[in-house]
């Protein structure tokens, strides 16, 4: 996996164009699901989408979690990750996830929602929005990648929800994305891409050798201030069987960060959502 290069804007764009495909995925399939559709049905919708639009590999193929999967309940072992015959059913939250690549670009992203209306869905998704900004505000004061996982985790507990991104596998909240490439065909070793393997595995044993790791987590191995590149970041939360989540790309550069986009659906739910809340707060002020 090549490292994308932060100070290219032509190749900073390749991958904001595969993440925004991504989302308009998720959109469009999220906009197609009603009550009997199972999990794996909506990933098959997923991936024709993807095909259709381009993709020729995958870092890992479309996922999709139903009800109290949407917060991992139960989930012992990584074949629990996989598309079930779970259906979704009125009142549900769900999350979709998708890596796909196309002409060597990767995105990795995370789209939670809900069929109908669910009370505690909304409350979870409204506080997801106050670990988009730590994340970013930790990143650029250059703390350590544990260290900010540990400040996730007790803003977890001063909410009162449940870490969810432990239950992956390292228990990471972040990842690495660069250029896929390898000598490798293009394949999938299911879930994963074959050549994401190989790249992974390679990219492994150079971070080791250097002290630092592509998985972000809150492990020694991430015990090191921010790695200029791209990190597909997923904070996960749940509460009572409700999970939310969001992923996309942080743009981490020498000196600085940033997200890779503003224009995606979670950041416009929570803007309209602020924006309806502030005339209430002015008239009780």
């Amino acid at each position: 996996m090549a490292l994308a290069r932060t100070d290219d804007a032509a190749e900073l764009e390749r991958f904001r164009e595969m993440q925004r495909l991504c989302y308009r995925c998720a959109a469009e399939v999220a906009a197609t699901l009603e009550p009997g559709v199972t999990e794996r049905e909506a990933c098959r919708r997923m991936r024709r989408w993807l095909l259709s639009n381009g993709v020729d590999d995958w870092l890992h193929t479309p996922f999709a979690w139903f009800g109290d999967r949407s917060a991992f309940t139960g989930f012992r072992t990584p074949a629990a990750f996989l598309p079930s015959g779970r259906r979704l059913e009125e009142g549900m939250p769900y999350i979709l996830d998708m890596a796909p690549v196309r002409d060597g670009y990767s995105a990795d992203i995370g789209y939670g929602g809900v069929l109908g209306g669910n009370r505690v869905w909304e409350r979870l998704d409204t506080d997801l929005a106050e670990y988009r900004t730590l994340i970013l505000e930790l990143v650029r004061r250059r703390r350590p990648f544990a260290e900010i996982y540990a400040e996730v985790d007790a803003l977890i507990e001063r909410q009162g929800y449940r870490n969810r991104h432990r239950k992956y596998p390292g228990r990471v909240i972040g990842h690495q994305v660069g250029i896929i490439g390898g000598i490798l065909p293009r394949r999938v070793g299911f879930p994963f891409g074959v050549r994401f393997l190989q790249t992974l595995g390679r990219e492994l044993v150079k971070e080791r050798l250097e002290g630092r790791s592509p998985l972000w987590n809150g492990a020694r191995r991430s015990q090191h201030p921010p790695t200029p590149g791209l990190w597909a970041v997923e904070p996960h939360i749940g509460f009572r069987g409700v999970g939310v989540k969001f992923e996309e790309i942080l743009v981490v550069t020498e000196d600085d960060a940033y997200w890779l986009d503003d224009d995606l659906p979670h950041v416009h739910r929570w803007a309209a959502r602020a924006d309806e809340a502030a005339p209430n707060e002015k008239a009780n002020a």
